[in-house]
């Protein structure tokens, strides 16, 4: 039988041994993370299931069905240095309530693995995704992370080598999905839409793509006191002309827009600015409507840096295409959302996650969101009603069971 309420236990259980006054500290590759996955594990241990951890760090438990075909749910128990009590570990613990429900009636018509994917936050070394990427086959370790060092100049393939996972054998996770037809994954919604909505769940779209830049504004650093207004060259000027031009760019495009960071040179007080860097953050649900924020982003710099007498740089710093969930696996969430709490609601997810690095390779994949109390997350604030994390457990595995029946109608 489901017990949500045996779900907020071990949420608060899980708090109590990997966190402190100052939030959650289960950060990928340190002991601390060890400690979670190992009392994972002592969960995991009263079912009939088998243990694995795969090439890329992935532990994977599997409970065996009458057919291949396996059904994925997922989450990760790695957190952000001070982080909160729900951010990963909520997918994770829900997954294995479902897990425990599905095994005690029996061997399911079909595989159900739930799978604790390897650094998802990126915390340490500054990569998010690790071990979902790698599994997708959408990552080159040697090109993409191999160079990494945590502040303290660890190198990523160190601290990776502690537990027994190398370079050049983690694309061989990729090998864990090849009976995979379908991955469910819930999550806090980390943002403020269901809470100003009044709702408590709602069944996830796709993530946003995302374009990020570092822009360089170049001007003339002079004297603050002997410089004329109308004779500067001023880089900040143009970098916060465009830090405001980016909002109703946002706007117009259903979008969003951030500049996350200034840095100005000389940077003292008594200098005009000579050098301005800043980073723009841009993410919408459409690809054209991408394309089109960061060409009216381009065009704007353009503009405001010939008003101030600069020059403007752009180097991109990452980008990515929107991800689109499965359309099938979206209704049977909303339908089970419906069946738990009446209403839902459909949306975009901003934060990346790692459920899109699995409809990228090919598994139908779909998300579902819970409120967060505030919008709030990655802080030791983020909150969820403790009714609403029980309903989420019960629509999980509602969807669940309706996703096992899709998979058997294939």
């Amino acid at each position: 039988m489901l017990n949500p309420q045996r779900t907020i236990d071990e949420l608060k259980e899980l708090r109590a041994i990997t966190g402190d006054d100052d939030g959650a500290q289960r950060v990928a590759w340190t002991d601390t993370w060890a400690t979670a996955r190992d009392w994972l594990h002592e969960k995991l241990s009263n079912l009939p299931v088998t243990l694995e951890r795969d090439p890329a760090g992935n532990d994977w438990a599997t409970l065996k069905g009458a057919s291949e075909k396996e059904l994925l749910i997922g989450g990760h128990m790695d957190s952000v240095p001070n982080g909160g009590w729900l951010d990963g570990c909520l997918n994770v613990l829900a997954g294995l309530e479902v897990l425990r429900r599905i095994a005690s009636e029996g061997t399911p018509p079909v595989t159900v693995r739930l799978v604790d994917w390897a650094d998802e936050e990126g915390a340490r070394f500054g990569r998010s995704l690790v071990g979902s990427s790698a599994c997708s086959g959408t990552l080159d370790p040697q090109k993409e992370i191999a160079h990494l060092k945590d502040k303290d100049g660890i190198p990523l393939p160190t601290a990776l080598a502690n537990f027994n996972v190398h370079l050049d054998t983690m694309k061989g996770a990729h090998s864990q999905l090849k009976n995979a037809k379908a991955y469910l994954e819930l999550h806090i919604e980390q943002g403020p839409v269901l809470e100003s909505m009044d709702l408590p769940l709602g069944a996830v779209i796709g993530t946003y793509g995302v374009e990020r830049h570092a822009i360089r504004f170049i001007g003339q650093a002079a004297h603050a006191g002997s410089t004329p207004m109308d004779k500067r060259k001023d880089a900040f000027a143009a970098a916060a002309k465009l830090g405001l031009e980016i909002r109703p760019i946002a706007v117009r495009h259903h979008g969003v827009c951030t500049v996350g960071s200034v840095v100005t040179r000389p940077g003292i007080v008594t200098a005009v600015v000579g050098e301005c860097d800043i980073t723009l953050d841009q993410r919408n649900m459409d690809a054209g409507e991408l394309a089109a924020m960061l060409q009216e982003a381009v065009e704007a710099s353009q503009r405001f840096a010939a008003e101030e007498k600069c020059e403007v740089e752009w180097n991109r710093i990452w980008q990515i295409q929107p991800i689109p969930f499965d359309p099938h696996l979206i209704d049977l969430c909303d339908q089970a959302i419906m069946e738990t709490v009446g209403v839902s609601h459909r949306l975009p997810s901003g934060p990346l996650h790692d459920a899109p690095e699995m409809q990228r390779a090919g598994v139908p994949t779909v998300m579902m969101f819970v409120q967060s109390l505030r919008g709030i997350s990655h802080n030791k604030i983020e909150d969820t009603k403790e009714e609403h994390i029980a309903l989420s457990v019960q629509a999980l595995d509602r969807l669940a069971t309706k996703t096992i029946d899709w998979i058997l109608s294939q």
